[in-house]
């Protein structure tokens, strides 16, 4: 299946040389290039992308602005440049499916795009140490079923809380990845999530 993705980036040399990168895999097309958040958005609509590419900082509509916008439109994976905690946290409470610095070679770059395409959460390493921090400053929880959720989708929300990927989660329930991406759509519906990081944010932090 071809990765559809659209590249948005205020600079032009940095779009051009993410569009050489993802274009050179012969799974992924990039169907269109933004300059700004607000014309993201738009080409996102329009063109109906699997993965959006975005930068933080940009004209008329920053990064993160326009991951809220994209919410049930597009999975976003934030490409910055800037690893700072009000970008790192901010896009991932927006909905973005991943956080990637631009250091990041071109290889994991195109793995990181394939990842979020399937419908799996990336954060940058340099980043995680922060995220792990955070979250372990929040009072313990103690871990009671969701309300709402079936058994089964109980089970599939510990597997994004505990960082497993939808491939791990189907092995380790012992279904069909296609089966847990289904599940895994319905648990971020039913409570209201639009990434699975938020997801596992959720389930570390406990119902409340």
């Amino acid at each position: 299946m071809t990765i559809k993705v659209l590249v948005a980036d205020d600079h032009a040399a940095v779009r051009a040389g993410l569009v050489l990168i993802l274009g050179g895999a012969q799974d992924i097309e990039v169907v269109g290039e933004a300059a700004d958040g607000e014309q993201a958005v738009e080409l996102a609509r329009a063109t109906r992308p699997d993965v959006v590419l975005m930068d933080v900082r940009m004209p008329k509509l920053d990064g993160i602005s326009a991951t809220r916008e994209l919410a049930g439109v597009a999975d976003v994976l934030i490409l910055t440049t800037f690893d700072v905690d009000e970008y790192v946290f901010g896009a991932l409470r927006a909905g973005a499916a991943g956080f990637l610095l631009k250091n990041t070679d071109a290889e994991s770059l195109v793995a990181a795009v394939r990842l979020v395409a399937r419908g799996d959460g990336l954060i940058s390493p340099t980043v995680t140490r922060r995220l792990i921090s955070a979250f372990a400053e929040q009072p313990v929880r103690k871990e009671q079923p969701v309300e709402g959720l079936t058994p089964r989708e109980q089970e599939v929300l510990a597997g994004i809380g505990r960082g497993l990927s939808n491939a791990e989660i189907a092995r380790e329930l012992d279904m069909a990845e296609a089966t847990t991406k289904t599940h895994v759509s319905r648990v971020l519906n039913k409570l209201g999530f639009k990434s699975r990081v938020q997801a596992a944010i959720y389930y570390s932090e406990g119902p409340r």
